[in-house]
């Protein structure tokens, strides 16, 4: 990476670091709002019983193929200045990037999350029962068994956000040193024809993914 980041010389590697490091920023706090919204939905899913929860687990996992576009399209209604939220000044500001991505990614975790605290509370609830742990009491227990596999879950939901760019450019606007994220900016510098700065961003966001794509399997993998 260092050497074609050297042997490129086009106009714009500067924005490298930058533009990198705002991706980086931004798909990390989403994902970390993901991972907290998404576990805390799924355990309460997986240990509570109540009318219409079939619906909600078909609801969830029908949101895993939310579109983009449509998310932002949504957002941007919602913080415009016209729209309900539009007081709360997020508009076309890396806050509500967070907050398309987290959108996105939210579903991805619980679903995933969802599956194996169920099929852990199925598998151990009993046992737990036995020991006076209560329902909710178990929920700790749980978790750490499932700790593995909900680390893959987060890490699936950070694939998600860091390659995402319909929704980001639609609430961010893809604004130069402020809301220029690795994949807008491939998109923009692509159809500049300044490929030199558009292929540095891509290997990078390749070697991002390809990363993560790996820990994912290896921590399948290891808990299998």
């Amino acid at each position: 990476m260092l050497t074609l980041w050297h042997s490129l010389p086009g106009e714009g590697l500067e924005d490298l670091p930058q533009i990198v490091g705002l991706s980086l920023a931004v798909s990390g706090g989403a994902t970390v709002l993901a991972a907290v919204l998404g576990v805390l939905f799924a355990a309460w899913l997986a240990f509570t019983r109540f009318a219409g929860r079939r619906a909600v687990v078909v609801g969830l996992n029908a949101l895993l193929g939310l579109p983009p576009v449509v998310v932002g399209l949504v957002l941007y209604l919602l913080l415009s200045r016209q729209g309900p939220l539009g007081a709360l000044g997020l508009l076309f500001t890396p806050g509500a990037m967070v907050v398309a991505q987290a959108t996105l990614a939210t579903p991805i975790v619980a679903a995933l999350a969802h599956r194996v605290l169920e099929a852990n509370w199925e598998r151990f609830g009993r046992a737990l029962a036995a020991s006076g742990a209560g329902r909710w009491r178990s929920v700790r227990p749980l978790l750490g068994m499932s700790r593995r596999a909900l680390l893959t879950a987060v890490l699936a939901g950070f694939g998600r956000t860091v390659s995402e760019v319909g929704a980001v450019l639609v609430v961010g606007g893809n604004i130069a040193g402020h809301t220029r994220t690795m994949t807008t900016a491939i998109a923009l510098e692509t159809s500049k024809g300044n490929l030199d700065l558009a292929l540095g961003l891509g290997f990078v966001l390749i070697g991002i993914s390809v990363t993560v794509s790996a820990t994912v399997v290896l921590l399948g993998e290891a808990r299998s």
